[in-house]
């Protein structure tokens, strides 16, 4: 199965995925919602992809198309754990930890119909790597390899640490040994690429030439985007023909879903009500699924006021959750008090959180170095988003910071396209984030987001005592002991309120009965090439 690994900055929903019942439908003609489509084309709603680069891509939406037309060496079983994809098998791993060694599948081809090699891997790592790429995630996920921190830093033309040693053998060589380095292996950033297809032009992207299940047919732009199943791929070839996305629809999922138009929709909080009644129709539709996701306030630790713990403490006491996930959210999603979700290994439910407390909260804002919040300079907390139609949740933040502090929070949009590769640079007093796993791990939450050297860790927290106990528990070989190394790393930025933990996510889909063999596991990834239709 193919596995679907990505990061968010704004709000986390699944990918709104629609089947339609017929092709060239009107709202005039409408289907009845219990007959299945005819043919095997399964069409969804979405957006634009910002990219089809794997090397570019750091966010959902492109990341959503990636999985489906490009893969890597490893993949996520059903399990999250690291399987073959384009490696024939598990690598071989050296007496020291350092060495793996790939031994590739023969027939694996691009959709052109070329065999890919191991040199096809190296060099498209290197690209990665190279500096010329500007790729946002190769230092995350490529980092641990030797000598790619030389070629993003530019002082280096190759990466020492990957080996061809013949067309299907590849040896990778890491700086320390990493329990969680395979499952990075899975991560668009690994994947391979075309070297005829990229040198083919700067915008080669919009018509890739990938590995994976489907190979895009057709793009227009706010309008249509269409993949097309790849009869080439080496295994478990798509039960259907066609996947078609109808771009920015002005429909909503619901009305389309209550109409008979389309086959799964995400409902959202708005229809909580409707679709989990027992006695409507829709509960017998409706599907939930697990989601290891966090959604969070981030502060800017280096700007005033935030850079005093007290405040940030005092922040985070002020805000009512459960009454934001009761009003705002229906209870579709569940609280979050640490930073790890129920279900990933290392989990900890004795972790200590900062509850609700609006009379200590203001102790704290008195105990600061402000000592009142008159004292504050302007705070604003800088969200993805634009039109000026703020969504429900920062309302109420910014509503209870106002009532139970007495602070005038500003909020600042930026344009959501722009919003990943901006925020470095555009980033206020805090920020609304989000981050689902790539892979099952607590170092992909704790060491990306808040180890004091991660590219992530935009908000600048920084304690040594963090840094050591994730190094830590990254580079020990006994997982009980990486566990608990990693469980107290995360008390520890509880305790500093490095951020605002607000929610756990779960996907909520309705889901016509028809509509077989679909699965959307915990990383998020819905597997096209699984699903099937049933006839009458």
């Amino acid at each position: 199965m193919k596995k679907f690994a990505y990061l968010i900055f704004a709000l986390m929903p699944i990918l709104t995925v629609v089947l339609n019942s017929c092709v060239g439908q009107s709202k005039a003609g409408i289907v009845s919602s219990s007959a299945p489509p005819a043919s095997g084309i399964l069409t969804i709603t979405n957006t634009d992809p910002f990219t089809l680069d794997p090397a570019a891509a750091n966010e959902a939406l492109s990341a959503s198309y990636i999985m489906q037309i490009f893969g890597g060496l490893l993949q996520a079983d059903e399990n999250l754990e690291p399987v073959p994809d384009i490696a024939a098998s598990m690598p071989t791993l050296s007496s020291d930890g350092l060495t793996y060694t790939f031994h590739l599948r023969q027939d694996v081809k691009f959709q052109d119909g070329t065999l890919v090699t191991a040199s096809d891997f190296k060099y498209s790592w290197e690209r990665a790597a190279n500096p010329a790429t500007n790729s946002p995630t190769a230092a995350t996920y490529l980092g641990d390899i030797v000598g790619v921190s030389d070629m993003l830093a530019g002082k280096a033309t190759s990466i020492s640490g990957v080996k061809v040693i013949d067309n299907y053998t590849l040896q990778v060589t890491i700086d320390s040994p990493k329990s969680y380095f395979l499952y990075k292996l899975t991560y668009p950033s690994s994947f391979v690429v075309e070297k005829k297809n990229v040198d083919s032009g700067s915008n080669w992207w919009q018509k890739p030439i990938g590995t994976g299940p489907f190979k895009v047919q057709e793009w227009v732009k706010n309008t249509d985007f269409i993949l097309a199943r790849n009869d080439l791929y080496y295994v478990d070839k798509a039960k259907i023909s066609q996947v078609k996305m109808i771009l920015n629809s002005t429909s909503s999922d619901m009305d389309l879903f209550e109409t008979g138009q389309i086959d799964i929709a995400n409902p959202g909080a708005a229809y909580y009500d409707k679709i989990s009644d027992k006695s409507e129709p829709f509960y017998q539709d409706l599907s939930i699924y697990p989601s290891l996701s966090l959604y969070y306030v981030a502060f800017n630790c280096k700007q005033p006021p935030f850079d005093d713990p007290n405040i940030r403490k005092a922040f985070s006491l002020a805000i009512d959750k459960d009454k934001i996930i009761s009003l705002t959210y229906r209870n579709m999603v569940k609280r979050a008090d640490g930073i790890l979700p129920a279900g990933i290994p290392g989990y900890n439910d004795k972790l200590i959180g900062l509850d609700f407390n609006v009379q200590q909260a203001q102790a704290l804002i008195k105990a600061s170095k402000y000592g009142d919040a008159s004292n504050f300079p302007p705070v604003t907390i800088t969200v993805s988003g634009g039109g000026g139609s703020v969504d429900p949740t920062i309302q109420a933040l910014v509503y209870q910071w106002k009532q139970n502090l007495g602070v005038n929070v500003q909020v600042r949009e930026l344009d959501t396209e722009l919003f990943n590769s901006n925020l470095p640079q555009e980033l206020d007093q805090m920020y609304l984030s989000g981050w689902i796993a790539d892979y099952p791990y607590p170092q992909d939450f704790l060491d990306i987001l808040f180890n004091s050297g991660s590219t992530y860790n935009y908000g600048g927290y920084s304690n040594k005592q963090v840094d050591t106990l994730i190094q830590q528990g990254n580079q020990s070989s006994d997982q009980t002991k990486a566990f608990a190394l990693y469980q107290q790393a995360e008390q520890q930025i509880v305790n500093d309120a490095a951020c605002l933990p607000l929610t756990f996510g779960e996907t909520y889909l309705l889901v016509q009965p028809y509509v077989k063999n679909l699965t959307v596991n915990a990383l998020g990834f819905m597997n096209f090439n699984e699903i099937t239709i049933a006839s009458h």
